[in-house]
């Protein structure tokens, strides 16, 4: 009994003490990052904006400004949606739907096309 009780305390302690190691992304693969991949199904529409649940959670995805281009997603739709995370929603890059068709939104780099409003288009 006594040892029992003595390896559970050990144990316990070990994982309190003993940090646990985490992935370490170097600085420079931050700007290289292409962005990030998340999957899911289409809960909701609202002009260029959807919300995508995965079965851990939801999210709102932001394709960018209906007047430069319009998206014809449905709700129920699966789709992998590339971008990254940006303060309250995820802005994306490209969706993929479940037929394979791939819709690009943006480059990764840069400000998107539409940055600066209606009469800016692709200023370098």
């Amino acid at each position: 009994m006594k040892s029992t009780v003595a390896m559970t305390f050990t144990s316990a302690l070990l994982a309190v003490v003993i940090p646990t190691a985490q992935a370490q992304i170097p600085i420079r693969n931050l700007q290289r990052d292409p962005g990030v991949s998340i999957s899911g199904e289409i809960r909701s529409v609202v002009g260029n904006e959807f919300i995508l649940e995965d079965g851990t959670g939801q999210i709102i995805v932001d394709a960018g400004p209906r007047w430069h281009h319009q998206l014809n997603l449905r709700q129920g739709e699966k789709v992998t949606v590339v971008g990254e995370y940006d303060d309250y929603d995820f802005d994306a890059f490209s969706i993929t739907r479940s037929n394979g068709e791939v819709i690009r939104i943006r480059n990764a780099e840069g400000p998107p096309p539409w940055a600066g409003g209606r009469g800016r288009r692709d200023r370098k």
